[in-house]
């Protein structure tokens, strides 16, 4: 019983049932109209016998075999005959009995057939007739319109079985036909779901065919929207696995960049422990680690920043004057490196009317410094930087030799070592200033770019005001 059930759960069997329920309702509804109108129609006709019959009362014609008439008189005599055939083939009038008679008298005589079933008899259409010494009544058997009836049923009956087996037949047929897409469309379905998607770089290349994606049919719906899934469901992965390679090379890299000042620090602090009445090597260890030591601090620092904002951390809303940050940070910037030419370009309208954003001032700041900072460290002397205030931003341009052209795509990433190529020799860092600088703009909402060639190189900042 529950395989029978589960089996009518499908759409094809709801579908197959449907049409040859349908076909069966109509089948009824017809074949009872037609027999209604067939029985109204032959009894119409009898009763119009019936009329055509009432001479016979008198003893003339028009009554046929199995017919009866019967007469009631005013003084209460009763007789009646029914004509039934003979042993010589022939027909004759045979009394009715005192039963038959009784149930004669008992119809009215308004010049109305009706039906009634007389003792002997069987069924009857009877006329009452009023004369001028009593009543008469003359009826007809019912026999032939009712086998006529029963034979229309039951070729109704016939036709609709047939009816419903070929409406089950051919729906079977159309109905599988019809959904011979939709079932095409779920074997795609079940190929990707049957594909390794826990782990590793997915190659998830199952499309529906593009001929079931017709966005005016039903299933072409049903298509389109599955493979936009999928489409979204490999980026997604693809963005997932770019992600983890992300992390693992993050993590090997943090591990580097870790790794060399710790064994600097062990290695002089086994030096300092193998010399210790040496005091100028005490002194040079010491200073040694140190120097090591502030910069793993800085490393952590810079590490545990981007990861509260890969986080979500919420950084300070506050108003933000830009431009005295920008002055400042290139002021400070000519201090620290009197060899390069340091510039800011502030248009005449933010004179007087500060540009002015809203995030933490310190973030941005370092933003600042970050920028320029990498301006200093991996340009020669000598190369003009110049700071450009707007009122949504800034950009940090300079004329050294710029970044090499395969490595501007990649200079946001961590620890990416594109820098380098502008270093001539220069101090390398560790490849995080840019990142974090993405990362604090991209959290207060802003863009960062870059655009670089050899002598133009510009890095452009855009702020939410």
């Amino acid at each position: 019983m529950t395989r029978i059930r589960d089996r009518f759960r499908s759409l094809t069997s709801r579908l197959v049932l449907t049409t040859v329920a349908i076909v069966l309702l109509v089948s009824v509804i017809i074949g009872a109209a037609t027999t209604l109108a067939m029985r109204s129609y032959l009894t119409d006709q009898l009763d119009e016998d019936v009329r055509n019959a009432i001479p016979a009362l008198g003893g003339g014609p028009g009554l046929g075999p199995g017919g009866v008439t019967a007469q009631f008189l005013d003084n209460g005599a009763a007789s009646g005959t029914v004509i039934q055939p003979s042993a010589d083939r022939r027909f004759s009038r045979v009394a009715l009995s005192d039963e038959a008679l009784a149930d004669l008298e008992a119809v009215p005589t308004d010049d109305e057939p009706r039906t009634i079933d007389v003792a002997g008899l069987g069924s009857y259409r009877v006329l009452g007739v009023q004369g001028t010494n009593g009543t008469g009544v003359v009826g007809l058997p019912t026999q032939d319109v009712d086998d006529t009836v029963t034979s229309l049923v039951e070729l109704e009956a016939l036709l609709t079985l047939l009816a419903v087996i070929v409406a089950a037949g051919a729906a079977l047929v159309v109905v599988r036909r019809q959904l011979r897409p939709l079932r095409e469309v779920a074997a795609t379905a079940h190929t990707v779901s049957e594909l390794p998607l826990a782990e590793g770089d997915i190659d998830l290349t199952e499309r529906v065919p593009e001929h079931l994606t017709d966005e005016r049919t039903e299933v072409g719906q049903v298509g389109g929207a599955l493979n936009t899934l999928l489409e979204h469901v490999e980026t997604s992965l693809a963005a997932r696995h770019r992600s983890e390679q992300q992390v693992r090379q993050f993590v090997a890299d943090a591990s580097h960049e870790l790794r060399t000042p710790l064994a600097t620090i062990a290695g002089y602090t086994e030096l300092a422990r193998q010399r210790p009445d040496d005091p100028a090597m005490l002194g040079t260890a010491l200073d040694k680690v140190e120097e090591e030591s502030d910069r793993m601090t800085s490393l952590v620092e810079d590490l545990l920043l981007l990861a509260r904002l890969d986080a979500g951390r919420p950084l300070e809303r506050e108003p933000v004057d830009l431009t005295r940050l920008l002055v400042e940070a290139v002021s400070d910037a000519r201090v620290i490196d009197a060899d390069h030419r340091w510039r800011v370009d502030l248009p005449d309208d933010l004179v007087d009317s500060p540009a002015e954003v809203t995030g933490d001032e310190l973030r941005m700041h370092q933003v600042v410094t970050n920028l320029l900072t990498n301006a200093r460290k991996y340009t020669p002397a000598g190369t003009t930087v110049t700071v450009t205030v707007r009122r949504n931003g800034f950009a940090v341009h300079d004329d050294g030799p710029g970044f090499p052209p395969d490595l501007v795509d990649h200079a946001f990433e961590r620890f990416a070592r594109g820098d380098a190529a502008r270093t001539h020799g220069q101090e390398v860092g560790v490849g995080l200033g840019l990142a974090l600088v993405e990362a604090i703009v991209t959290a207060h909402g802003g863009r960062v770019t870059l655009r670089s060639a050899p002598g133009d190189t510009t890095v452009d900042v855009s702020l939410p005001g």
